[in-house]
């Protein structure tokens, strides 16, 4: 299957690939279906792509990239919902919002993407705990993790990308639109 982006231009996906958020992300309820796409050519970001609407695509990061580590506790709704076993891991990312200014960058912790891997299925949880904030700077974070390792890429330290649909051949990206 093929689809459209505006960043990546056409991109080729398994149906397999395809993340399906049932009630949609929050303010776009409408899109359901997208993608986790791995940008060779950007060393931070992966992007949650939608599969319906071509100008829609996220930049998320896992937040133990940035520091930021969940002590989450999801309903026994929000577990059926995503149909998380007692046994699974789900996968977390966060929705960066990267602004003119760079140094301004912010990760939106307090509603983060919750993935099921293993079904496919994901849900943008709103977490109860008041210490998270909506826009949560980053840039420091992200900039001390580089100066740690300066040599090891920032997705290197990433686990969720497994999920991510890796774009890095000409047959897999048409730059051309």
């Amino acid at each position: 299957m093929i689809i459209n982006t505006t960043r990546f231009g056409q991109v080729n996906l398994q149906q397999d690939d395809i993340i399906t958020f049932p009630e949609g992300l929050l303010g776009f309820q409408d899109l359901r279906n997208f993608v986790l796409l791995d940008d060779p050519n950007d060393d931070i970001f992966a992007w949650l792509q939608s599969c319906e609407l071509p100008s829609i695509a996220f930049p998320v990061l896992e937040p133990e990239i940035f520091g930021q580590y969940y002590s989450v506790n999801l309903t026994k709704n929000e577990l059926e919902l995503l149909k998380i076993k007692a046994d699974q891991k789900p996968t977390f990312m966060n929705i960066i919002t990267i602004p003119d200014d760079p140094t301004q960058m912010t990760a939106n912790v307090k509603a983060p993407i919750v993935i099921n891997p293993e079904a496919r299925i994901a849900r943008q949880c709103v977490l109860q705990d008041n210490n998270l904030a909506i826009r949560e700077p980053i840039f420091v974070k992200l900039q001390s993790r580089v100066v740690q390792n300066p040599n090891v890429s920032i997705k290197a330290l990433s686990q969720g990308l497994s999920c991510a649909v890796k774009l890095n051949s000409k047959s897999e990206i048409d730059q051309s639109l």
